[in-house]
C-alpha cells in the first residue's frame, strides 16, 4: 500500500475507530471505485498521486478526505 493510501487508512482508523487492516481494505475499495469513474487521463494522474509522485503540500486535505470516507463507512 502506498504512503498516501496508508496515511488515508490511518486517518480512517483514527476517526472511525476500526482496525487498520479493515481501513486499508476500505480505502482500496473506495479508491478503485473512484478511479474507475474518472476519465482515463485523470485516472493516470490519480495513480501518480497515490504512488506519491505528486507533491500534495499545496493544501489538499487528506484529513478531510479520510473524514468523508469514515462517515460513509460508519453509515453502513
Amino acid at each position: 500500500m502506498s504512503n498516501i493510501k496508508t496515511e488515508i487508512a490511518g486517518l480512517v482508523t483514527k476517526k472511525v475507530k476500526i482496525p487498520q487492516a479493515q481501513a486499508e481494505m476500505a480505502v482500496d475499495v473506495v479508491l478503485e471505485f473512484v478511479k474507475k469513474k474518472l476519465p482515463p487521463n485523470v485516472a493516470g494522474q490519480f495513480d501518480a498521486i497515490l504512488e506519491g509522485n505528486v507533491d500534495l503540500s499545496d493544501g489538499i486535505g487528506l484529513d478531510d478526505a479520510a473524514g468523508l470516507l469514515g462517515g460513509l463507512l460508519k453509515n453502513k
